[in-house]
């Protein structure tokens, strides 16, 4: 039977990170699932799942401690099942807007009193075109419970855009 792991990892960014952690993968017999990384100020982020067979998992989670002595900080935890609870509609949130604190804090707290699940979280922060000023772009991948009003959650959406003087915009049956 096979298990997952998601192994969260920081560091210094130099060139060969993501290199030493896939040859420790494949050595162990596990298989790159999915990811995602990013250079961060100067550091390496990232978070992967790797799966492997259950037998084979202490020697993996061995051999993946093995590049913490290479200046990565590692958090590795075995995956565990989703839970089902009904059919969530698919639904990704798009968000631009002149950049100020406290953006991803009014959002993300709509979608947790409508139930929302982020699966995926993007932002960014660019210089306008033409003013020059600092945009802040969001783009969100979540799953909605089907028994959530959308309605009610659009309409909340549409005050706190007017009230944070950002576009949002809502695309059901979106995402992965």
């Amino acid at each position: 039977m096979k298990t997952s792991f998601v192994i969260t990892l920081l560091g210094t960014d130099r060139p060969g990170l993501v290199s030493a952690m896939a040859a420790r993968a494949a050595a162990c017999g596990a298989n790159w699932m999915e990811s995602n990384m990013a250079q961060l100020a100067g550091k390496f982020a990232g978070i992967v799942r790797l799966e492997i067979e259950e037998a084979d998992a202490p020697k993996l989670e061995a051999a993946l401690r093995d590049l913490e002595a290479e200046g990565l900080r590692l958090t590795i935890e075995q995956g565990a099942a989703p839970a089902a609870s009904g059919t969530p509609c698919r639904t990704a949130l798009e968000l631009v807007g002149q950049d100020r604190p406290g953006i991803v804090r009014e959002i993300s707290a709509v979608l947790a009193r409508h139930g929302a699940s982020i699966d995926k979280l993007e932002t960014a922060c660019e210089s306008a075109s033409f003013s020059g000023e600092t945009l802040f772009r969001a783009r969100i991948e979540m799953q909605i419970p089907s028994s959530a009003q959308t309605a009610g959650l659009q309409a909340e959406l549409e005050a706190l855009a007017n009230d944070l003087m950002v576009d949002i915009t809502l695309e059901s049956g979106a995402g992965r």
